[in-house]
């Protein structure tokens, strides 16, 4: 059976990233380079519900380049908004006090090794993007208003405020007041946001009072570094000033008088452009969690969390593997098992080294394509069971480098290595981190005194020298499997639960744990033999 490479299915629209990537060509035409944005502000740790957009735009961004198109992959970080609430989780709580309603960029990093708190969390999520195979093209927001590049998006907004008032008025329950602007100003003096008073003179400066200093003052908008868009307004500026193509958003965005909603009139109405094709993404959160993750709230769970468990293609397959408008759960149980068991079987899928229905075969091969991070192997690569990994290295005392011995004979490429290290990594984490208890073992040094009948102990006696001469001829697991139970049927009124409890004991002081008889020959001959001699 063909155990080759996946071949490219470029022209098959079979996924929904494909779907996506036609949408975007055949409403915006053909381009010499597509746009696609994403983008997070900075304002704590970046957690791993804010990732699902990042790696939506990722997906799309793949099925456009398997169709030979170029793509921009931008990524803004809104870096330039308030400092309005400290995440539970920062240290030096009583200096970043000191920052509220401040820039983001301007607070210092509170474990002082960044220029600025938002850098501090920006290289943070960057360096997780790395790990997972995705490469994006930052947009420092701060930069770009403190550089004047909005500059003159800023004068038509202000000139436009009763055209914008009339359109966001619509999907308002109370209207906006009548001294209302749709810019935030940083005060020259404190550097805050707390404006008493601004007003336009209606061609290009805002003259303000500063509710927090007092400070009066004049801002010339055509050199002004301090003045900023409001999200809702910044959004669909921005889809003109870099020409986006396509951007997804949460389906808080997505409603009907939202930012999108209300960006597609905006971008018509004031910057003279279009909105970008746009794709709306349920959340994602962890299983057992409190729900929708928060950064402000300091309780989140990061990509570098999630790779401590799962591999970095499992996490691409796990999200390339749902839908955009299905929320699902990540999980760190017991579940952890039948995700790697889905990928694996996902990959067999694809090398054809296991057939199945074609449609759903199909679709395994595309998510696998989507999953990878590198070039996939030329041949399937090797496939420990992560359960039975988990066995192995607990068999060896937690030891790596012995568990990996267990799988020598298996390896023959580069890949089979990287795929061995990096699952066992993730076994070791799960199992230290989040394996329930009766999961866990540790297979004992010495022998166990234990309470034994006399036809128990019978048992152990006649298996113990049974394995002293046999061992060898118990090839398979079955072999052993059929020997342990013709012994236990030629001593009578043995059943399985006089026996196999006892047994799990000796080697491990539990009353159950892996099949018995591949745990056997795992532990090896001379270390079965002697936990088990009476």
């Amino acid at each position: 059976m063909s155990q080759d490479k996946p071949s490219n299915q470029q022209n098959k629209l079979i996924h929904w990233a494909d779907f996506a990537a036609d949408r975007i060509i055949r409403q915006n035409g053909e381009k010499e380079t597509y746009t696609l944005a994403s983008g997070i502000t900075p304002s704590g740790v970046v957690h791993f519900g804010n990732f699902r957009e990042t790696i939506t735009v990722d997906l799309v961004a793949r099925a456009l380049r398997n169709r030979g198109k170029n793509v921009r992959f931008i990524f803004s970080w809104d870096d330039y908004d308030t400092f309005r609430k400290i995440p539970a989780n920062m240290p030096k709580q009583d200096l970043l006090k000191n920052y509220m309603f401040q820039p983001i960029v301007d607070t210092p990093d509170p474990y002082e090794k960044e220029e600025s708190y938002a850098a501090h969390h920006e290289k943070n999520y960057e360096s997780q993007l790395q790990k997972v195979g995705i490469a994006v093209e930052p947009i420092y927001q701060a930069k770009k208003y403190k550089s004047g590049d909005y500059n003159e998006n800023i004068i038509k907004t202000l000139k436009n405020t009763n055209k914008i008032k009339e359109i966001l008025n619509v999907h308002r329950s109370t209207p906006l007041p009548p001294d209302w602007l749709p810019v935030s100003l940083y005060c020259e003096k404190c550097n805050t946001d707390k404006m008493k008073l601004v007003q336009f003179n209606g061609e290009d400066s805002l003259n303000y009072e500063c509710e927090n200093c007092g400070f009066e003052g004049n801002e010339d908008l055509e050199t002004s570094k301090r003045v900023k868009l409001p999200w809702r307004l910044d959004w669909p500026m921005r889809w003109v000033y870099e020409n986006v193509d396509f951007e997804p958003g949460g389906k808080d965005h997505s409603s009907q008088g939202g930012s999108f909603s209300t960006g597609k009139e905006l971008v018509k109405e004031i910057y003279g452009g279009k909105p970008p094709i746009y794709l709306q993404y349920d959340f994602v959160s962890i299983k057992g969690g409190s729900g929708k993750m928060s950064s402000s709230s300091g309780e989140v769970v990061t990509v570098n969390d999630v790779l401590e468990v799962y591999e970095p293609e499992i996490l691409r397959y796990i999200f390339a593997s749902y839908k955009t408008n299905i929320d699902f759960s990540v999980s760190f149980d017991l579940d952890v098992l039948k995700v790697y068991e889905d990928f694996d079987k996902a990959e067999r899928l694809s090398f054809g080294v296991e057939q199945g229905n074609e449609k759903k075969a199909a679709m395994a091969k595309r998510v696998y394509e989507l999953s990878q991070i590198i070039e996939p192997s030329d041949k399937c690569p090797i496939q420990p069971s992560f359960r039975h990994l988990c066995n192995i290295i607990q068999i060896n005392d937690g030891d790596l480098n012995k568990a990996k011995k267990h799988y020598s004979e298996q390896i023959i490429s580069d890949w089979d290595v990287r795929r061995l290290e990096n699952r066992s990594k993730c076994a070791q984490n799960w199992l230290k981190n989040y394996a329930p208890e009766d999961f866990k073992f540790s297979v004992h040094n010495e022998p166990q005194k234990l309470e034994l009948d006399q036809n128990q102990l019978q048992f152990f006696n006649t298996l113990t020298e049974d394995l002293k001469v046999n061992w060898a001829q118990y090839k398979t697991d079955k072999d052993l499997h059929e020997k342990l139970y013709e012994i236990m049927h030629s001593i009578e009124g043995l059943t399985p639960g006089d026996i196999f409890p006892k047994v799990y004991q000796a080697i491990i002081g539990k009353i159950k744990g892996p099949k018995l008889a591949g745990f056997l020959r795992t532990i090896g001959k001379e270390r079965t033999i002697n936990l088990l001699q009476r």
